[in-house]
């Protein structure tokens, strides 16, 4: 029988708020001077502790790494969980995509740390993809759910498909290139629902139906 005594639960909660700690202090760091800064000495000098401390935790920077892009993931992909949904299956795709362009405008930080940063091993640090594999799973299961789409291809080649064009306007819409053609502020807020409705037309998307779609629907709040 095992009993909790209140000293050991006590300083069990201080290892995790200590560990929880580290994990917010590397992103802090990389957030603030990139990726190539992070070490769990410098973690430790922020937090004023000893540098011993954060090895309790983590045996290396990777693992401190991996823990971070992991929460990312798992932030993201609860974003995206979290979307307004629609029982209409193109509404509800249309839903995800806006979710994902305004996950990726409210969390630079975490977009740039999930797909434009070189990441640990995943075969050392298998949990780091785990919510990534998630969040492309909710996508390939949207995509199932058209009616039109070609049963006949496979849905994670569509996922790709619909990923790359969502990654590639998240990339443009966060930088500077569109400030460097000075293309008009009018067009570029029109850039999500446009792309969103050239998706549904290369899904294949009646044209009737692709005009009923609200995908010029109101951006959420920055995501918690």
């Amino acid at each position: 029988m095992t009993l909790n005594h209140p000293a050991m639960n006590k300083r069990q909660h201080k290892q995790e708020e200590l560990r929880d700690a580290c994990v917010r202090e590397a992103l802090a760091v990389i957030g603030e001077s990139g990726v190539d800064s992070l070490s769990l000495r410098e973690v430790a000098r922020r937090l004023g502790v000893s540098h011993q401390a954060p090895y309790k935790h983590f045996a290396s920077r990777d693992h401190i790494l991996a823990e971070v892009v992991r929460r990312a993931f798992a932030n993201f992909a609860e974003y995206l969980e979290a979307r307004p949904r629609s029982e209409d299956a193109d509404q509800d795709l249309a839903s995800m995509g806006r979710a994902y362009l305004q996950y990726a405008h409210a969390h630079p930080l975490h977009y740039t740390l999930m797909f434009e940063t070189r990441k640990p091993d995943p075969a050392q640090h298998p949990a780091m993809m785990e919510q990534a594999k998630h969040a492309f799973s909710l996508l390939a299961t949207g995509l199932r759910r058209l009616p039109y789409r070609d049963a006949a291809r496979p849905p994670e080649l569509d996922a790709l498909f619909v990923w790359s064009c969502l990654h590639g306007l998240a990339s443009i819409l966060k930088g500077q290139a569109l400030d460097t053609i000075e293309m008009p502020q009018d067009l570029v807020q029109h850039a999500a629902p446009f792309v969103l409705g050239r998706i549904g037309a290369a899904l294949g998307m009646p044209e009737p139906l692709a005009a009923q779609l609200p995908l010029n629907a109101p951006v959420r709040d920055d995501p918690q």
